[in-house]
């Protein structure tokens, strides 16, 4: 099982600043170059089934999330989600914030239990093993994390591990085209319980 990585424990990451667009260096404009060699309009035509897991989550999402202290007290927040296909069609990477954009000011304090995101997933499908390698990387909040995902019944399960050895369930469930439940959850026991630490409610824009 592959191990996830934070300053912290999951979702209790310290939030860097967003920058203001002043102090973005020039440097960092959209290079049509990059996102030319990065981006594809399709899957990979040899494994465009396998490629299908995952693949309904293409186009851009609007997101209610709802994230919960280990005392069960919840926080609320919105957010988006943006994928395409990536590197020849081989791979769906997207990037999940929260707050939205337009609210992620100078100044903007952590929310509670998440942090406020700004990460990127790379999802590869492996033939080999006839599942999903998934790199979560968020340096906003300092939450790498490296799981396996494969279907489950209707539901996709991505599974991984924090370096304490808590395990962690990322789930999507009640997939649909327009609309889709994400749950993350995590087990300090071996997999014998699990709570639940965060849902994402998601409709296509």
């Amino acid at each position: 099982m592959f191990l996830c990585s934070t300053r912290r424990a999951f979702g209790a990451a310290v939030l860097a600043a967003p920058l203001a667009l002043h102090d973005r260096p020039a440097s960092a404009a959209s290079s049509t170059t990059f996102i030319d060699a990065l981006h594809t309009d399709f899957p990979a035509a040899d494994r465009a089934d396998r490629l299908a897991l995952y693949g309904w989550l293409v186009g851009s999402w609007s997101t209610s999330i709802a994230a919960y202290e280990a005392n069960g007290t919840k926080h609320t927040s919105r957010g988006e989600i943006h994928a395409g296909w990536v590197l020849e069609g081989r791979a769906v990477q997207d990037v999940w914030m929260t707050p939205r954009r337009p609210e992620r000011t100078p100044g903007l304090q952590p929310l509670p239990v998440t942090g406020s995101w700004y990460g990127s997933t790379l999802r590869v499908y492996d033939p080999r093993i006839d599942a999903w390698h998934i790199f979560w990387n968020d340096p906003a909040t300092q939450f790498y994390c490296r799981q396996i995902g494969r279907a489950r019944g209707d539901d996709i399960v991505q599974e991984g591990r924090l370096e304490s050895g808590a395990q962690l369930r990322w789930s999507f469930t009640n997939i649909k085209g327009n609309s889709f439940h994400w749950l993350g959850e995590i087990s300090a026991d071996g997999g014998s319980t699990w709570r639940l630490q965060v849902e994402v409610l998601a409709q296509r824009n």
